[in-house]
């Protein structure tokens, strides 16, 4: 940080639930930047690893964990008027904590809206009732049934969160506009004035270990219960104006914005070519994320039900090797999780994780625009992060000082929120920051080896995308 910048004043407490990967990794930069001494820190987890670092690092802990019978009576004894929330766990309800922090004058920030444990695979609820879709629209309807009060910002990690204000630079980069749009409206109508019919969060994680993965293990960069939920979840995107067909296995749900469709199998098993240039082409996986229905819906214009425009929306994720061989794997063993879980941080030997909005459509090539961070730069930059937390973690931060700065803007999600002041904060933690231009298609080399089924008019429908 900047000596002459000035830390954010704050004089409530910090309540931090869950101190993983990105909760010792986002302590560092909240204390950079936010007055912030140590004894007004509170870390609430169950996990005794967990436990032993914050106490290590001069943290009070509350040894415990929290369900939908205790979590009020809990937290109640630890909040006041004024203080801020940060959920950084799993199993611990998003929709909860926000109406609690809204009773008690707290503010909030999450990087998921989340359910509670076994929510995401409960067998008495169908694919569309337990998807992030579902989760979006309860928590859409709990900001119309709570009204005006103090600042909860959700889904605001790296994805979901910082790619929303990566887009917005991204679509200022195009077009070059006189004037910043100011509203919703006005960037949808940028973004439809551009031709972008596609927008993939493309992301590559190169990041190695000099430890082999070994069965009956899953290897991650970033939380591996996180990722594992994340995967079993159905496949979801935003559903653009331009397609000509749904997929055969896709599904539109029944209630909502109808910014977005699922398919009728998980995220883990579903793969997609992009690209990113860390690695050019690729596949990666079609991981349910709150940005992709988010984006979407943000950037609609006309009767939701058949828009005038709407952009196509998905995460197509390749997480480091280590982490797909876990994947296969686990897909293996029918969904039944490995007995041992690791996390890659110290042991990291290198490699890079590049994060960007890919836009496409538009008149020319399409344009890559994110962050490229090695591991080296991650830990010069930040102790206790790799490459993958720290994208994570500098949005996070950003997300607090914003909501600290606008204390009363009541449920917010990061498309709504100005990208100017995040990408300020979250820059000097993001490597090498910038766009590229791409000639690539889904379609390249395709036609001549296997002749698909594919729509060879427009490179740019769903169907291309897929690998089937």
């Amino acid at each position: 940080m900047d000596k002459k910048q000035r830390k954010q004043h704050f004089t409530g407490r910090l309540v931090m639930l869950g101190f993983g990967c990105i909760g010792r990794g986002v302590l560092p930069l909240l204390q950079r930047h936010i007055d912030l001494p140590a004894e007004r820190i509170l870390i609430i987890s169950p996990n005794p690893a967990e436990q032993t670092l914050a106490r290590q690092l001069g943290l009070p802990v509350l040894a415990c964990g929290l369900t939908p019978d205790d979590y009020r009576q809990k937290l109640t004894a630890e909040l006041q008027r004024g203080d801020f929330l940060l959920n950084l766990s799993v199993s611990v309800a998003t929709h909860a904590l926000i109406q609690l922090c809204h009773q008690l004058g707290v503010l909030y920030l999450d990087t998921c809206i989340g359910p509670w444990s076994g929510g995401y695979d409960d067998p008495a609820l169908s694919i569309s009732a337990r998807s992030n879709y579902a989760l979006r629209e309860t928590t859409l309807g709990l900001r119309n049934r709570l009204g005006p009060g103090p600042t909860a910002i959700v889904n605001h990690g790296a994805n979901p969160g910082l790619v929303s204000h990566l887009l917005k630079q991204a679509l200022l980069d195009l077009a070059r506009p006189a004037l910043v749009p100011a509203t919703r409206e006005e960037w949808a109508r940028l973004a439809h004035g551009l031709g972008v019919r596609c927008i993939q969060i493309a992301e590559r994680d190169t990041q190695l270990s000099g430890t082999a993965k070994a069965m009956g293990e899953f290897v991650n960069t970033w939380s591996v219960p996180g990722f594992i939920s994340e995967a079993a979840q159905p496949a979801e995107m935003g559903w653009g104006s331009h397609e000509r067909a749904m997929p055969d296995d896709a599904r539109r749900h029944e209630f909502g914005s109808q910014a977005a469709i699922y398919l009728q199998r998980p995220g883990g098993t579903t793969r997609v070519y992009g690209w990113t240039p860390l690695s050019g082409p690729q596949q990666g996986f079609l991981i349910t994320h709150g940005e992709a229905i988010s984006i979407a819906d943000y950037l609609t214009i006309g009767d939701p039900l058949a828009p005038d425009y709407r952009p196509t929306v998905f995460y197509a994720y390749h997480p480091c090797d280590d982490a797909v061989l876990s994947l296969h794997e686990l897909v293996g063993r029918h969904w039944q999780p490995q007995e041992r879980q690791r996390l890659l941080l110290d042991d990291l030997l290198g490699g890079v994780d590049a994060l960007g909005v890919l836009l496409m459509g538009q008149e020319g090539d399409a344009y890559w625009y994110g962050s490229q961070l090695s591991v080296e730069q991650a830990r010069a930059l930040c102790p206790r992060n790799s490459a993958t937390s720290l994208q994570v973690t500098a949005s996070v931060m950003a997300g607090v000082v914003w909501a600290m700065r606008n204390p009363d803007r009541g449920i917010v999600e990061p498309d709504e929120i100005p990208f100017e002041p995040i990408l300020e904060l979250c820059r000097p933690y993001l490597g090498d920051l910038g766009g590229t231009f791409t000639d690539w298609t889904p379609l390249q080399g395709r036609r001549a080896l296997f002749p698909e089924d594919l729509d060879y008019d427009d490179p740019w429908q769903f169907r291309n995308f897929r690998v089937l």
